[in-house]
């Protein structure tokens, strides 16, 4: 029996994190059997609010005979998005659907165990003493709490970009305890106008720190790594909404 596969990343004005996801999917079609379906959709920032892109994408999957659509979440924190927004969505597409396909929405893509393994690669280019893994934030309680595992584990601290601590507290912190290389991991997808505005931030940072190498890694990007997690996320089971 096909099923339906539905990536849902957040959008953005910026055109480069949509090609890149673009590409994402390209690369997961290579994965699923040729009767499957897989489409893409965000969140915000779309001409249609998300519960109707689901549904359109549903009738879509319903000509092709799937009895399941399965939601990925490309969303590296458990904030408002991940667990208010995408659930509430996701229940009024099912509401209009009825039973005629059953939704499933999978877990978001910073719970897999295999992230961790992913960003010590790509921090192999990095020659620091510590690291900062800096990423974007939220005020929803507990959503910060998998950064700072995944920053301790990697031997650093954690920052964020929409909340304190700020990368500039953090960097002031590490440069009082006596660090003069210092690694900034963006703790982000794709490239996009976040990571520009980093990449800005820390060449004013070099120079309030003239002292200091600050060296900056890529964001997460189109690694064949990712494309294998989002995969054993589609895959796994999870809530269902009926």
């Amino acid at each position: 029996m096909p099923s339906a596969y539905l990536l849902v990343s957040h959008g953005s004005r910026d055109p480069r994190p949509e090609i890149a996801i673009q590409q994402l999917a390209t690369l997961i079609k290579q994965k699923i059997p040729s009767h499957d379906l897989l489409g893409t959709a965000t969140l915000e920032l779309n001409t249609q609010p998300l519960h109707q892109q689901i549904q359109n994408f549903a009738k879509t999957a319903l000509t092709l005979e799937c009895k399941t659509l399965k939601i990925i979440p490309l969303f590296l924190l458990p904030g408002v998005h991940v667990m208010s927004d995408l659930p509430a969505e996701v229940k009024l597409a099912q509401t209009e659907l009825h039973q005629d396909i059953i939704i499933e929405l999978q877990p978001y893509l910073g719970s897999h165990h295999n992230l961790e393994k992913l960003l010590t690669q790509i921090l192999t280019p990095i020659h620091a003493e510590t690291i900062i893994v800096l990423a974007h934030g939220s005020r929803r309680p507990g959503s910060a709490q998998p950064v700072e595992t995944i920053a301790q584990k990697l031997g650093g601290v954690a920052a964020y970009w929409s909340v304190s601590p700020s990368l500039e507290q953090k960097v002031q912190e590490l440069v009082n305890a006596g660090y003069e290389k210092i690694g900034i991991l963006p703790y982000f997808l794709f490239p996009g106008g976040i990571t520009d505005a980093i990449a800005n931030s820390i060449e004013q940072l070099k120079l309030k720190f003239p002292q200091v190498n600050l060296q900056l890694a890529a964001p997460l990007g189109m690694n064949p790594k990712i494309v294998d997690i989002i995969w054993d996320l589609a895959t796994q089971e999870e809530q269902v909404f009926g």
